[in-house]
């Protein structure tokens, strides 16, 4: 295969409007990334990248499912028997197979925004390609990457228990990017895990007082957020199946988690009763400090016990599940919204059939004076490629406000992976100008220009609390 500037100036752009919407309104603006897992101590650690692999394949499980799908060996993906080098062949060698999967495009994206390299990824160009983007990243640190790309501000994923102790490194370094942690407490609905009574003792140490009922806990969880919110978090975030509304009371939830804190087993009816509890409570503690609250939902997670048993979470077997919605949505943001406390709150789905329920649920609990407050999130996960992005547009073109969206994220482990936010911004000014061209909006490039540059970046820095200053 052969390239002929294939990721050229005009890439995706598909007229002359297109062109011009991106390059005059969209390109140099920089990025606000409020969601993604790249490692904070990897960046406060300041050192260079050892090479292409390491940034790019390492916990890369898009690249992982692809190279399974064409049969590669695991020892080449995930397997510590393979070098750095042999893995990137591997990757290499499946890339031309990845044609029209998202995969082939954000690799070479990525490889001629990093490194200047315009080849086609192949078995025949692989090792100068290998060779020459490790030469570039020796001298580079993840945060001179970030830089590189304009990003302004980063979210990671933090666990409640996180002393955050990279963070605080990080804030002290002054680098050009600010790094945020988001508080994602996953680990605090699911009771029923076999961990559930080692963690919560690991929140009683970060707290300093024991925990033996709901109201302590509850206590407990205050102060973490407390802690977060004093180094900069502005961001919560859930990756749930669905959401938990079922009805509770407190007095039941307390005899629920005394038993299970010894070691009595519950029911599934109980478990769900608690998560309900602890969900409804954090949401509020949020809105008491006007966080914005994300909800990842829908991923039916570890299909694979196979791999989940070799490698662990995270292993690359998800995909996209089929669970109800709309209603425990409906339950959770009514009952805060009565109570004059549900936050802003982002919502994103996996699965694609559910793109107007999720829409038209976000419409339903607006505030005088916020505009865009409940957003439905973009493509995630398996929908983050070129046509979800663009049915997500249409749909929330639909049924609510485009140009109050917040824009794109990364949701990425990969320091390699911010031109995923070019990506969408060519993907938004060409679906607006194909609008134009068929006469559906006004052909008025100055009214779209701001819209698009809202979408891609001023909403985001209004919607977020961030502090931007230097």
């Amino acid at each position: 295969m052969n390239s002929t500037d294939f990721i050229n100036d005009n890439f995706l752009l598909q007229s002359e409007i297109a062109e011009k919407l991106y390059h005059q309104y969209a390109k140099d603006l920089p990025i606000i990334d409020y969601h993604n897992h790249l490692s904070p101590q990897i960046i406060a650690e300041d050192q260079p990248i050892k090479n292409i692999t390491e940034a790019w394949l390492n916990g890369d499980h898009y690249k992982w499912r692809g190279m399974r799908a064409n049969g590669v060996d695991e020892i080449f993906i995930t397997g510590d028997k393979s070098t750095q080098k042999e893995k990137f062949l591997k990757w290499a060698e499946t890339v031309p197979y990845t044609l029209r999967n998202p995969l082939f495009h954000w690799t070479h994206l990525e490889l001629k925004r990093y490194f200047n390299i315009d080849k086609i990824l192949q078995l025949s160009t692989a090792e100068e390609i290998y060779e020459k983007a490790n030469a570039i990243l020796k001298d580079k640190t993840p945060a001179q990457l970030l830089e590189q790309m304009n990003v302004e501000i980063i979210c990671t994923t933090d666990d409640p228990t996180d002393n955050l102790e990279h963070h605080k490194k990080i804030a002290k370094k002054g680098f050009f990017t600010k790094v945020l942690p988001t508080f994602r407490p996953d680990n605090l609905l699911l009771i029923e895990a076999e961990s559930y009574t080692a963690y919560i003792k690991k929140m009683s140490n970060c707290v300093g007082f024991s925990i033996t009922n709901l109201s302590e806990l509850l206590k407990a969880i205050q102060s973490r957020i407390d802690f977060f919110n004093s180094l900069g978090c502005r961001v919560s975030d859930y990756g749930l199946e669905q959401v938990y509304a079922f009805d509770f009371t407190e007095e039941k939830v307390d005899k629920i988690l005394k038993k299970r804190l010894s070691n009595i087993d519950i029911s599934k009816a109980e478990a769900d009763m608690f998560a309900s509890c602890i969900l409804y409570h954090l949401c509020k503690m949020y809105h008491a400090k006007d966080w914005v609250q994300q909800f990842h939902l829908g991923a039916l997670r570890n299909n694979n016990s196979k791999l989940l048993d070799e490698i662990g979470l995270d292993a690359g077997v998800d995909s996209i599940g089929d669970f109800t919605q709309a209603q425990p949505m409906s339950k959770l943001f009514n009952k805060l919204d009565a109570e004059n406390c549900l936050t802003k709150t982002i919502t994103y789905n996996l699965n694609p059939s559910l793109n107007e329920v999720f829409a038209t649920m976000m419409g339903n609990y607006s505030e005088s004076g916020v505009p865009g407050k409940m957003q439905w999130g973009s493509g995630w996960w398996f929908l983050d490629q070129k046509e979800g992005m663009e049915k997500q547009l249409n749909t929330l073109s639909n049924m609510g406000l485009l140009s109050r969206f917040v824009g794109m994220l990364t949701d990425s482990r990969s320091f390699l992976s911010f031109p995923r936010h070019e990506y969408f911004r060519r993907i938004l000014c060409n679906l607006l100008a194909e609008d134009v061209a068929k006469g559906l909006v006004p052909n008025d490039t100055g009214f779209l220009g701001k819209m698009i540059q809202d979408i891609c970046y001023y909403n985001a820095v209004n919607y977020f609390n961030f502090d931007l200053e230097k």
